[in-house]
């Protein structure tokens, strides 16, 4: 398999003596994919998804996006990785308040020095539905369908097992901190 993402013996700790909330994980996602990453708060689904996007380093591993190694990057390179490769959206709004919507949408372009905003290659989504009402969720649910559908590969954190089914061809389950199960489910909903 061709990686687009890559995690090999990736570990995260906080606090030198807590349980550490990702433990020894390795794992790969090829380009195009459509994956849920599930499990109970607390099991180390959201520091996985900052860990690919750069937002996280680990305490120890490796994280490989696109080719490139962006636990080795500065704060510069990564943060201009996440501006030409990777696509968020978090559960709550994460904008700046003194920005209109529009503002907000084309800054990460601006900073990118492009005049659109571009297609990254990567989507990665944390509960992009949990602060919606259902129809407003359904939308956002059949954009994210249309992106991956168009070679936009997702990554989309859920508790929500019919979400996972419906827009994830692969699902992987954590629980405290690592894989309990990674299992490709086939055809969506």
């Amino acid at each position: 398999m061709d990686a687009l993402i890559r995690l090999d013996e990736v570990t995260k700790r906080y606090d030198g003596d807590a349980a550490p909330a990702v433990d020894g994980v390795s794992m790969q996602i090829a380009p195009g994919e459509a994956v849920a990453v599930m499990g109970p708060s607390g099991s180390g689904k959201s520091t996985l998804l900052n860990m690919i996007a750069g937002l996280d380093r680990p305490t120890s591993g490796t994280v490989t996006v696109a080719g490139q190694r962006i636990d080795k990057l500065n704060e510069t390179g990564v943060a201009r990785f996440r501006r030409r490769r990777v696509g968020m959206i978090f559960q709550f709004f994460n904008l700046l308040d003194d920005l209109t919507v529009l503002d907000n949408v084309l800054l990460p372009a601006q900073l990118a020095g492009v005049a659109l905003v571009n297609r990254p290659a990567l989507l990665l989504a944390d509960e992009p539905t949990g602060a919606l009402d259902s129809a407003t969720g359904e939308e956002i649910g059949e954009l994210l369908l249309d992106l991956n559908r168009s070679g936009q590969t997702l990554v989309l954190v859920t508790h929500n097992p019919d979400l996972a089914a419906r827009y994830a061809t692969r699902t992987i389950q954590v629980a405290d901190g690592q894989i309990a199960s990674d299992a490709t489910v086939g055809a969506r909903r």
